[in-house]
């Protein structure tokens, strides 16, 4: 690759169904493609990752999604108020130019310049018409979300460091979060940062960047917005039980879009077509539970009962179809099922104890 003869070719471009409804666009690079992009991320990761703001999260060496909800719910139960950020099609809209210059910041090594040069300027296969790139990173690449980091170092995080440090955030690439002590305040870093991502060629989504109250025990005031979305969770009062009696918590469970992704994706495999047995089915849906389970139940377990009875029903449904059956019949053939096997679904195990009855 330090010869320069390596040339991306053209990128394919797959639309897929966004979890808040439309579509996200993703571009996805051969496999040698993505080796070449692999060389130089493991060229320049080393290089970037130890300037990064302690509070950047998103496709980081030992940083989670899990670390940034954690630092998240410490502070809403801290800070009163947050402003939700959105920006309108981030990886579409990358300036590169200044996008560059923030590379160059880490490496003036020639070869990996161009090669990123070229890599941002390859185009896109749509439906089989070739369209040039003259903005953007596609979604989907190796070294997108790197890109994407070194970015936004400079045009947020470096920035709040040094003219808002009294405000604390959150970021998992381009989702992010800042915390404020007062209704005016929230307004004012909201005016500010909308001011800085235009001197960044990028735009707010007004839509959907919201000034939040976080309303708790303490934080007790009422408010038109009291709920956020972050990392498919949903921020929003909760009354939990404590050795003190029921207290009001501002509290992350899976959000309904979360939910509505998870049944959408069971609705593919449970349903009329499948035709193999009930251990087969749970073959192939238990990874899918185990994943949700050990994402959305970090905080609590009952937030999501109401996919797993879900899920059951649907069960209940399948065997009527697959197994002529009526309603009752099928609830108790999978009753008898559970008492012979009760660790088959993920659901069922005393992790959850969704029971099928």
């Amino acid at each position: 690759m330090t010869s320069g003869s390596y040339f991306p070719p053209v990128v394919k471009e797959v639309r897929i169904t966004k979890k808040t409804g439309g579509f996200r666009s993703l571009g996805i690079p051969t496999v040698s493609d993505r080796i070449a992009q692999q060389v130089i991320k493991s060229y320049l990761e080393p290089k970037v990752e130890s300037s990064f703001h302690q509070n950047s999260y998103g496709y980081r060496p030992r940083k989670s999604a899990h670390q940034a909800l954690e630092k998240t719910v410490s502070r809403c139960g801290y800070y009163s108020w947050v402003v939700d950020l959105d920006i309108r099609g981030f990886f579409d809209n990358i300036d590169h130019t200044l996008l560059m210059k923030a590379v160059e910041r880490y490496t003036k090594e020639k070869w990996v310049l161009m090669y990123i040069g070229r890599w941002l300027k390859t185009g896109v296969s749509r439906e089989g018409e070739i369209t040039d790139r003259i903005k953007g990173t596609p979604q989907g690449g190796v070294i997108s979300p790197l890109l994407a980091n070194i970015f936004l170092h400079f045009a947020f995080d470096k920035w709040m460091q040094i003219h808002h440090s009294n405000m604390p955030f959150e970021r998992y690439c381009d989702d992010a979060i800042i915390h404020c002590t007062s209704e005016k305040q929230a307004y004012f870093i909201r005016e500010a940062v909308s001011k800085r991502m235009k001197a960044c060629k990028l735009e707010l989504n007004s839509e959907k960047t919201h000034i939040v109250y976080c309303k708790n025990h303490v934080h007790s005031e009422s408010h038109k917005n009291t709920s956020f979305d972050f990392l498919g969770y949903t921020f929003r009062p909760l009354r939990r039980p404590t050795k003190n009696g029921w207290k009001l918590t501002y509290f992350p469970v899976m959000s309904h879009a979360s939910k509505k992704e998870a049944r959408r994706r069971l609705k593919k495999v449970v349903n009329r077509k499948f035709r193999g047995s009930i251990q087969e089915l749970a073959q192939i849906i238990n990874p899918m539970i185990r994943g949700w389970y050990q994402y959305f139940c970090k905080y609590s377990k009952w937030t999501t009962r109401g996919l797993w009875y879900w899920l059951n029903r649907k069960i209940v449904r399948w065997i009527r179809r697959y197994r002529k059956r009526s309603r009752v019949q099928a609830r108790k053939w999978l009753k008898n099922v559970y008492k012979t096997n009760p660790q088959l679904f993920e659901h069922w195990k005393p992790v959850l104890d969704i029971k099928p009855y």
